[in-house]
């Protein structure tokens, strides 16, 4: 923990809710968390006019992609890594191991180092069908990982999901860290 405050990592991947992080930012440091985000270069795309604010907001620099070889981290040390919204496509890399992007190489790397990690999951039922998805999800359990399935996915070919529970998500951040410490 980086003073009275612990560390979380909120990474966002390319799925509708992403577009309000911004208030899971606020609703984190709120809960007393200090926020550090990275976004997936889709996610980064998405946000790009919003990124010096998010920065401004979070006090560290927005990352979405790998650091230099050799350059310094800016960022504290991860007390918890939050992984949310999680696509189809970013649940199914992160249990193989397809580390070619920051968000999911870190997310790979703390299953790992033993930092708790959580991710919620935005996939609609159609992808959720898909065989790989259970694979992926139940890979990523037996690694450690905490996946909060929500209780409901979208219709076939909606690629939304309303009501983001973001409170859910905090709440199994903090409920990981509770059970690491």
């Amino acid at each position: 923990m980086t003073g009275d405050q612990p560390v979380l990592y909120l990474f966002g991947t390319g799925a509708q809710p992403v577009l309000t992080i911004t208030s899971a930012v606020e609703q984190a440091q709120a809960a007393g968390w200090r926020v550090c985000l990275g976004l997936t270069p889709t996610a980064a795309g998405w946000l790009h006019p919003y990124l010096a604010g998010l920065e401004a907001l979070t006090g560290a620099p927005v990352r979405a992609h790998y650091k230099l070889p050799g350059q310094e981290d800016v960022w504290p040390t991860a007390d918890v890594v939050l992984l949310a919204p999680a696509t189809f496509n970013t649940i199914n890399r992160w249990a193989l191991g397809l580390t070619d992007s920051f968000v999911v190489g870190y997310a790979a790397e703390a299953l790992g180092r033993g930092i708790p990690t959580v991710a919620l999951p935005c996939v609609n039922s159609a992808l959720a069908a898909h065989p790989q998805y259970a694979r992926s999800l139940e890979t990523l359990h037996t690694a450690g990982a905490r996946i909060v399935v929500p209780e409901s996915t979208t219709a076939p070919g909606q690629d939304d999901t309303p009501g983001f529970d973001w409170p859910l998500a905090l709440s199994e951040a903090r409920q990981a860290l509770t059970r690491q410490t």
